[in-house]
């Protein structure tokens, strides 16, 4: 587990009735929408003109996704996601996420995604425009294997 330091980004969900599955945990599913929120919510602190609705000059698509479920969630809790990047290549970059209960601080998921720079109307991967992997890579960890 790494320090809140090491994070350039964080954002608070609380868990809804509705992300819930039958055995009254939060869904496995919802653990990557909240990764995924997190993740275009610090691409926009990032990047202030980042869209993931418009075609613009940059987008990404997701390649990859793991993630290692390490605790159960119930109803009401609020669980705090963590991303940050991995220096990118020329194409993708590493998008780690931790998620920690707010309220005992136990860790509950960690993972990653790999994103590749799209472009939508080529519809084709693209190289990461030079900004924005300069941009990642400023707040990627350097001592992170």
């Amino acid at each position: 587990m790494s320090g809140a330091d090491d994070w350039p980004f964080s954002v608070v969900h609380r868990v809804r009735f509705g992300d819930l599955d039958a055995m009254q945990h939060l869904n496995n599913v919802e653990f990557l929408r909240f990764a995924e929120t997190a993740r275009i919510a610090y691409t926009q602190q990032l990047i202030p003109d980042f869209s993931p609705l418009e075609r613009g000059s940059f987008g990404y698509v997701v390649a990859e996704n793991h993630i290692a479920y390490r605790s159960p969630v119930g109803f009401g809790e609020a669980i705090r996601t963590r991303v940050r990047p991995r220096v990118p290549d020329e194409k993708s970059v590493r998008m780690d996420f931790e998620m920690h209960a707010e309220g005992d601080g136990r860790l509950i998921a960690e993972g990653h995604a790999v994103l590749v720079g799209y472009d939508y109307g080529g519809d084709t991967a693209a190289p990461i425009p030079d900004d924005v992997r300069e941009r990642f890579a400023a707040d990627a960890p350097t001592d992170v294997r």
